[in-house]
């Protein structure tokens, strides 16, 4: 159930970025019901590759980070997390999955978009181990 979560959290995430940012984008129908139908896998899968490039790549960079981080007042996080975000295009891109983000900025400003709805449907549905309690 956890998983569910978090993979639904991430796609929803995702599927606003690529809304409102416009060098994320996902291929396909621009609208309509053939929009939803086939985009929906592209966007589970996105989510997939970004969930684990965060669980193992984005923790190396930020350790290796740590004296730019600190420097930076933790600004240096969004670099991590842009470039976290780029990989997950260039990793889609060679899977021909069929999402694509342009640029250094708009992976800036999906990263934070990512986070901020991330922050937002967390807080919405809560955690299944918070609901417990």
């Amino acid at each position: 159930m956890r998983f569910l979560t978090w993979l639904l959290t991430t796609a929803i995430a995702l599927a606003t970025a690529a809304w409102l940012i416009d060098g994320i984008r996902f291929t396909g129908p621009d609208s309509g019901t053939a929009e939803l139908r086939e985009k929906l896998l592209p966007l589970l899968l996105v989510s997939l590759i970004l969930g684990v490039i965060s669980s193992f790549v984005k923790p190396v960079l930020t350790v290796l980070s740590i004296p730019s981080i600190i420097v930076t007042l933790g600004l240096f996080l969004l670099v991590i997390n842009a470039a976290t975000l780029l990989l997950t295009a260039w990793l889609a891109d060679g899977l021909d999955i069929g999402f694509d983000v342009t640029g250094f900025w708009p992976a800036v400003g999906g990263a934070i978009v990512i986070t901020l709805v991330t922050w937002i449907v967390d807080g919405v549905i809560g955690r299944p181990d918070e609901r417990k309690r």
